[in-house]
């Protein structure tokens, strides 16, 4: 998988993948335009889209709805260092579940990407570089 970010100017970047692109921007009161979201709210959205799919597939599998599931993701900012941690992820099911569909939505969001990403910390290698053309 591969994601490639270009700074467009003040604090916005244009994010692309495969033929798919969106903006990340600030918040004017932070200097930005407000014209995409942040870099945290983009993470939340990856978790919450994830979740969500997971959790569609298991109701469309169960043959309990089609349409109409509603993820909400929240965080916490803290600090030392700086980052986003208790995350909570509430799912509204289109239709009511009883505690056996419920166990297994839950077991079906569990094989979310981010997810597993997000509770098994990743590696991350950095390398700096330059894209100068001499």
């Amino acid at each position: 998988m591969t994601t490639t970010v270009n700074h467009l100017g003040a604090v916005q970047f244009e994010i692309k993948t495969r033929s798919h692109s969106i903006i990340s921007d600030q918040p004017e009161a932070d200097g930005g335009f407000d014209e995409g979201m942040t870099p945290p709210e983009l993470l939340l959205a990856a978790l919450g889209s994830c979740a969500a799919y997971y959790a569609a597939q298991y109701l469309r599998k169960q043959r309990l709805a089609k349409e109409g599931t509603t993820v909400t993701v929240t965080a916490d900012k803290v600090l030392n260092p700086p980052r986003l941690d208790n995350f909570r992820v509430s799912v509204a099911s289109p239709v009511a579940l009883n505690a056996e569909q419920r166990e297994g939505m839950n077991e079906a969001i569990s094989h979310c990407l981010v997810h597993n990403t997000l509770t098994h910390p990743p590696k991350i290698q950095i390398t700096i570089g330059t894209n100068e053309k001499n």
